[in-house]
């Protein structure tokens, strides 16, 4: 049986045996790792999958006021220089964009917690060559549809899209997801113990491979 045919089985069961909430639930790919030293090889990847995984709440760090989303110009970086108002600002937030043009400023002002949270805008994820509103719009896009996958114990735990997507929506984010970390994994399948899907609140269903 392919890959393919293995997550359709495995959703079909996770929908089986799924508990409706009263709200939307994440949908967990996650994957036990073996061969693999923590401490040693370092597992940081980010992966863009075909659909969207989750509306995000997006911050842009502009030189000017953005139409699109909340924003933060360089003029307001002294508010943030307290650090627990950074660490508030922070937490109001899931991902953070920025003009390629102040990331200098940015790093100086905001990278001693920016960057510990994972949420520093990156050359892979975050950073616009302009403020236009087409590439701004693209940006929004891509952040919702992409995982950031960093590896701190012998387990990846990636998050690949709500419930409420369809059977095939969910099937091409995990095909995806999947072979992108598979590629990422110094050897590959034989890294992998046991791969298993999960809802939040329910127990995880098993894939085989």
């Amino acid at each position: 049986m392919s890959t393919e045919e293995n997550f359709e089985k495995a959703i079909k069961k996770l929908r089986a045996t799924e508990n409706k909430r009263k709200f939307n639930q994440t949908i967990d790919l996650v994957i036990n790792l073996k061969e693999f030293d923590v401490r040693r090889e370092s597992f940081n990847l980010f992966v863009t999958l075909p659909n969207k995984i989750k509306e995000k709440k997006i911050i842009g760090i502009f030189e000017k006021k953005s139409t699109i989303i909340d924003t933060i110009t360089k003029d307001e970086f002294p508010k943030y220089k307290e650090k627990k108002d950074m660490k508030k600002l922070i937490k109001s937030y899931d991902a953070f964009i920025a003009n390629a043009k102040l990331m200098p400023a940015i790093a100086t002002s905001f990278g001693r917690v920016l960057g510990p949270a994972g949420k520093m805008p990156s050359p892979q994820l975050g950073i616009l060559p302009n403020e236009e509103e087409k590439i701004v719009q693209a940006m929004i896009k891509k952040v919702n549809s992409t995982a950031r996958i960093m590896v701190k114990e012998a387990s990846i735990k990636a998050g690949i899209g709500k419930e409420s997507l369809s059977d095939k929506e969910l099937l091409d984010n995990l095909v995806t997801a999947y072979s992108q970390i598979m590629d990422a994994l110094p050897k590959k399948r034989d890294n992998i113990r046991n791969i298993k899907l999960k809802l939040t609140m329910d127990k995880p269903v098993p894939v085989d491979f």
